[in-house]
C-alpha cells in the first residue's frame, strides 16, 4: 500500500510528457518494424500514410479487419488511411482486380467487408470474373456498371502498380503496414497480436 501511495504521489510531480512516457510501449527496429530501403513515394500529401497490405484471400487480414475499423475511428487526424491489395499468387489478381473495380465505381465500403465473408464466412469461391460479379450485384452494383471497369485500362494499371509495390516494399505475409513509405510491420513482427500489431503503427506514425 505504501508502495502505491509512493507511486501516486511521484506521478503527481512528474511533467504529464514523462508521465506518459512510462507507460507508453517502445518497440526496436529490426525487432517490431523494418525500416524501407529507398524510402518509397507516398500518395498521401502532407499527411502521414498508413498502407495496409491485403488480400481478400487472407484469413489473417479476415481477423485483422475488425481492428483496423476500430482504429480507423480513432487515428489522428494528420494521417491518411490506404489500401494496396496484395498478388502473392495469380488466382489473387482476381481480387485485387475486384478491389479496384469497387474503388473505381466508389463503392469499397459497401464491397469491402463483405467479399472478405463471402470467401471466409460463406465458403464461396471468388476466383472469377463470373462469382465477382455476382457479389457486386447482391451488394447493389448492375452488371453493366461492374463491366465498364473490371478489365478497364485503370483497373488493370493499378493491379500491375500493386504488384510493383509489393516487390518494392519488400513484403512477404499478409496483412502488412506500411508507415509513410518509411517503416513496415506485419503480423509476426507483432507478435501475432493484432492490437499490438496496431500500437506499433501508431509508434511508427510518430516518427519523424
Amino acid at each position: 500500500m505504501k508502495y502505491v501511495v509512493n507511486m501516486i504521489f511521484v506521478m503527481m510531480l512528474l511533467p504529464l510528457s514523462a508521465s506518459a512516457a512510462l507507460f507508453s510501449p517502445t518497440f526496436e527496429e529490426g525487432v517490431h518494424y523494418q525500416v524501407i530501403t529507398p524510402q518509397q513515394p507516398t500518395v498521401s500529401g502532407e499527411k502521414i500514410e498508413v498502407l495496409e497490405l491485403f488480400s481478400y484471400a487472407c484469413s489473417h487480414c479476415h481477423r485483422f479487419e475488425p481492428y483496423i475499423e476500430r482504429w480507423l475511428k480513432n487515428k489522428a487526424e494528420n494521417v491518411k488511411f490506404v489500401r494496396l491489395p496484395v498478388i502473392f499468387r495469380e488466382d489473387w489478381a482476381v481480387l485485387a482486380k475486384a478491389y479496384y473495380a469497387a474503388e473505381a465505381l466508389g463503392v469499397v465500403e459497401k464491397i469491402h467487408n463483405p467479399l472478405f465473408n463471402a470467401i471466409h464466412a460463406q465458403k464461396r469461391k471468388m476466383n472469377d470474373e463470373a462469382a465477382v460479379m455476382a457479389l457486386f450485384a447482391e451488394q447493389g452494383v448492375s452488371n453493366a456498371d461492374f463491366k465498364k471497369v473490371f478489365n478497364s485500362f485503370t483497373v488493370e494499371s493499378k493491379v500491375r502498380r500493386a504488384r510493383e509495390l509489393t516487390k518494392r516494399y519488400g513484403i512477404n505475409s499478409t496483412p502488412s503496414i506500411v508507415v509513410n513509405g518509411k517503416y513496415r510491420v506485419d503480423g509476426q513482427m507483432a507478435g501475432g497480436i493484432n492490437e499490438r500489431f496496431l500500437q506499433i503503427v501508431d509508434f511508427l506514425a510518430s516518427k519523424p
